[in-house]
């Protein structure tokens, strides 16, 4: 597992847009692919929660709504309040990183672009450390510097979709380091297996969960992170008064309580269902690979120098796919698509497999 060492405020993106996402490919008018979002938007239930707070929206967001929401993750996780910070969605727990001052950060890659981006920002001095596709991008604690103050990893990995072994994570902590395991899409996967959500004994530990790909809530930033109190303290140092909304904190409790958390769940288990038959339609067609792990996406490798050409002739055709190549550890023949129903998926792979032999005919 190799890395790469760059220092802050020297040009060392090789290459990749780090903050391009999914969402700029998910134009108007295309079927979407490109963004891992489940749904269109919040079920009935959910909006109705939503659309109660409007009246309120005239004072500013309550302490005792944050204190309401931050007692309802801390007991769906096992957690005591105080270990519990409410984010205006992952994003925003990114951008504070920062804060912590590291001296190092290590971002294993491929991975979620936004925290090495926001570090980088900050000023901070980034080791990406590169897992392997020969070795299903398993994760090597031995990989990261020993220097690393921070660590940053996906799990599961995104666009990879790896769901890396909890004790392999936790063989990263160690006294004086942060160890942020980025858990946004851990409500996906059924009975959110490896999670360390519930593991207020490590040492050092940051774990980000996000709201908005299981109850489709991308629009309104929604999520939390847990740690230890004054982890969290560091954190938040530099946050402005009022960063989450009266809807926002309304969300954290409604997706929370013990009957979403059972929904969250039965929907993680017929996206599972969808990704099987996904998986194995797009690995019938000639030349594709696809590494299918237990998270709601799916990692394409398109036979060589075909990459941006198939994206091109899928867009004419109605559908958006999320590049791969702005992912560190990827190349341009890479996509990523999100799981989607039959109905939907089977429009993907004949509109890709059409796409593919257009290429062979002309070739």
């Amino acid at each position: 597992m190799p890395f790469d060492h760059h220092a802050a405020g020297t040009d060392h993106t090789g290459g990749h847009d780090l903050r391009h996402h999914g969402d700029a490919e998910a134009t108007d008018g295309l079927v979407d692919f490109a963004v891992n979002v489940i749904g269109d938007g919040p079920p009935p239930w959910l909006r109705d929660r939503l659309v109660a707070t409007l009246d309120g929206l005239g004072r500013y967001p309550r302490a005792d709504h944050d204190a309401r929401a931050r007692a309802t993750v801390a007991a769906r996780h096992g957690r005591d309040a105080d270990e519990v910070l409410v984010l205006a969605g992952s994003a925003e727990g990114f951008a504070l990183l920062p804060t912590l001052r590291p001296r190092l950060a290590a971002v294993v890659h491929p991975g979620f672009t936004e925290p090495e981006a926001a570090l980088r920002g900050g000023g901070v001095d980034v080791v990406r450390v590169l897992t392997d596709a020969a070795t299903g991008h398993a994760l090597d604690p031995a990989a990261v510097p020993e220097e690393a103050d921070l660590v940053v990893v996906g799990n599961p990995t995104n666009p990879t979709g790896v769901l890396h072994p909890a004790a392999a994570l936790r063989a990263l902590a160690r006294p004086g380091r942060t160890l942020l395991v980025d858990e946004a899409f851990a409500d996906a996967v059924p009975g959110e297996p490896e999670t360390l959500a519930g593991d207020a004994g490590v040492p050092g530990l940051l774990v980000f969960r996000s709201l908005t790909k299981t109850w489709a809530l991308a629009g309104l930033r929604a999520g939390y992170a847990l740690g230890a109190p004054d982890l969290l303290a560091r954190l938040a140092a530099s946050r402005p008064l009022w960063p989450v909304s009266t809807p926002a904190l309304e969300a954290v409790i409604a997706c929370c309580e013990p009957d979403a958390v059972s929904a969250a769940d039965r929907k993680a288990r017929e996206l599972a269902a969808h990704r099987v038959s996904m998986a194995a339609a797009l690995s019938g067609l000639d030349g594709v690979g696809v590494s299918a792990g237990p998270a709601p996406y799916l990692l394409l490798h398109l036979p060589d120098g075909t990459g941006e050409t198939v994206r091109r002739l899928l867009r004419e055709a109605g559908i958006a796919v999320r590049r791969g190549d702005t992912f560190p550890g990827l190349g341009p023949d890479h996509l990523r698509v999100a799981v989607r129903p039959p109905e939907t998926a089977r429009r993907l792979v004949e509109s890709l497999d059409a796409a593919l032999r257009r290429l062979a005919v002309s070739a």
